[in-house]
This record gives structure tokens, sequence and C-alpha cells, in this order.
């Protein structure tokens, strides 16, 4: 990929995906790819790269794997290093506040949780449920996105910040903490998070918190049922992986999270890095386990279509390196009106109070750019 210095500067219709360590913004469209199966989908994409000369394609997959992805071959690409400290040449955007309603309420998401919980202790099977509400905000004014994600870069240093182009116009975009999957040459890598708690409100509070997640035997369950998960996606196509004795503890500005580094050394390097995303989304991170168990409960308890929420967000070159992110602590806008989603992994163990405080701290992570 070519690089190129400066300032990143944003479009509508842009996309963006800035990391701790790599940036990709690619505007235009020369090729939208809409395959539904996995295969002719990495295939397709491949080729149509291979024919246009265009370094990568861009775009996200949605949450349901049945629904179509939106992977676009784009007319430009620009690659850098980190961006990190982000300096906007943009004037920031200070709307006067917007209408906010919850979808659920808090109310309702309790007994959402509730209900999941009684689903899991009485059939074993299920083991855990991502259960997720939203915010749908309404301004009186078209949102400036392009003025908003340099505040989300500056704030999520270690993370991933993305914009997404959607159909219908909308763009999807946040600061996603989880790598879903990284493809260097042979070399594989994903990054799943699972098992969360708010920071504290000082020190002592936050190293208090950060203490009771890694002590905590409901949350280190939820995350070897990820982990577990995430290796027999990625089994059949590594010769080799190398898996951590037990997870470390990672910190946003609002959360802590367990994390596990899952690495491997593909097989066969015709497999490229979105066929191995497509492979691994939705992991139980943000669906749940077993996956069409966890799928029937969010469909009854769910009131709202999650879209592109829980996919995947990335870009793929035609030598199929590649990284894909999950698509959580993240946002739909579309003209005047703004979604954010928030969600939480469902135990049999779990409070639904408890549970309800760790959706509101997981919006902060928008929230707080936003200026509410």
């Amino acid at each position: 990929m070519d690089s190129e210095g400066g300032a990143t500067r944003l479009f509508d219709g842009s996309f963006l995906l800035a990391g701790p360590e790599t940036t990709v913004v690619a505007d235009g469209v020369r090729a939208v790819v809409a395959e539904t199966d996995p295969d002719e989908l990495a295939t397709r994409v491949t080729k149509d790269l291979v024919d246009s000369g265009v370094p990568v394609a861009v775009g996200a997959l949605p949450f349901d794997g049945d629904a179509a992805p939106h992977v676009l071959v784009p007319q430009s690409v620009r690659c850098t290093g980190t961006v990190h400290p982000y300096r906007s040449p943009v004037e920031p955007w200070r709307p006067s506040p917007p209408t906010v309603t919850e979808v659920p309420t808090g109310d309702g998401y309790r007994r959402a949780v509730a209900a999941a919980v009684s689903a899991m202790r009485a059939d074993e099977g299920l083991r855990k449920v991502v259960l997720a509400r939203t915010l749908e905000l309404t301004y009186a004014e078209r949102i400036r996105l392009d003025a908003l994600l340099p505040g989300l870069v500056e704030t999520n240093p270690s993370g991933y910040t993305f914009a997404t182009p959607l159909p219908g116009g909308a763009t999807l975009f946040g600061a996603s903490p989880e790598l879903l999957l990284s493809r260097r040459g042979s070399r594989v890598e994903s990054n799943p998070l699972a098992g969360s708690r708010p920071r504290g409100a000082d020190d002592a509070a936050d190293r208090a918190a950060g203490a009771e997640l890694l002590a905590s035997a409901k949350d280190l369950a939820e995350h070897r049922v990820v982990v577990a998960a995430v290796v027999e996606g990625l089994r059949p196509f590594c010769r080799s992986l190398t898996v951590p004795s037990g997870p470390s503890l990672v910190g946003t500005p609002t959360m802590w999270h367990l994390s596990t580094k899952v690495t491997g050394e593909l097989v066969d390097l015709d497999v490229s890095a979105l066929r191995l995303a497509a492979a691994l989304h939705p992991t139980p991170a943000v669906c749940g386990t077993p996956r069409p168990l966890a799928r029937t409960v969010i469909g009854e308890l769910e009131p709202f279509s999650r879209g592109f929420y829980g996919g995947a967000v990335g870009w793929c070159s035609a030598s199929g390196d590649g990284e894909w992110v999950v698509g959580i602590r993240c946002g739909e806008v579309l003209g005047s009106r703004m979604r954010l989603y928030s969600g939480a992994g469902i135990m049999p163990e779990s409070d639904p109070t408890a549970e309800l405080d760790e959706t509101s701290a997981k919006f902060a992570t928008l929230l707080r750019v936003l200026g509410l």
C-alpha cells in the first residue's frame, strides 16, 4: 500500500480504520461486493482487487451471517502508520443537545437480562447470551461525523477508531477495543476481549476494579468461552496456534477488559484476512454460545435489528493481508439521527442491574466525545 503523510482528512462516505500501528483511509466506490457465502465473498473481493489494481478493499460484515456484507473496492486508498496523537484541521462540532430515547428502557433491559438468565438456567446447552440496548439521538441539524472522529481517535490510543459506509447512505462509526483478526503473511492474530468492569473514579477504585475483574469466576468463565470459540474458528486454517494459559488485563478510557492474544501460522497463504474474519464472527463476545441458540434468544429479547453492530469492520489486500475489528462501541449515523449501541455478556450468574451498569459505562466512550 502507498504511504502518505500529513493529516488524515475525512469526507462523507470515507472509510477509516485507525489503529495503534496502521491507519487506512479510502474514498470513492469502484465496486460493491455483497456475497453472503464467505468463500465467494473472499474470492470475488480478491479478483476485483487484482483486476482493478486497487491496493485494498474495505467495509463491514453484518452481525447476522445470513445478511449481505458491504465490502467496497474504493477509488483511492491512503495508508499511514498510527495517527496518534490526532491533530485535525476540522473545527469541533458543538450542536444543541439532542433528544435521547432508550431502546429498551433501563427497566426493559433488566427484564431481558433476567429472561436470558432464566433461559440459561433452564437449558444447560445455552452457556452465554450477549444482550444489547441502544440510545436513539435526534439532533436539530445534520451530524458532522468528520468533526467527531478526531475526538474518538484522541481518546482511543490503544484501540481502533473506524467509520465505514453502509447501504442506504448511513455510516457506522466507533472506537472498538477488540481486534477480530489480523493477517500479515502467514501470521494471524486475534485478540478476543470478554469480561468487563467500568473503570474506577480514582486510582484506588480503578485498581480495585481491575483486580476484581481478574479474580471474577463469572468473567473468567465468560472469557474462556470466547477464547475457545476463536481457537476452534482458526484451527482449520492454521498449522499451529499459540494460546496463553490465562487472560491479561487491558484498559480503555472507560472500561477494564480481560484479554487474550491468540496467534497462529497459516497452512494456506491463499486464505485471506477477509475469509478468516468471516469464519470467526460473530464470536461469543458479541453473540453468545452456542451461536444458533444465542441468536435465537437475541432475536426474542432485543427490540431492534442489530444490522452491522456486532459484525466486523476492516480491510483486505489482494495478497490476503488485512485487519478486521469487532464492530462494538459504535453508532450508526444518517442525517440528523444517530443510534448508539452497547451490550453485555449475560451468564447464568449475571445480575440484571450490574449488566445495565456495564452497558451504561460502555456508552460513555461515545457520549464523552458527543459532550453528553
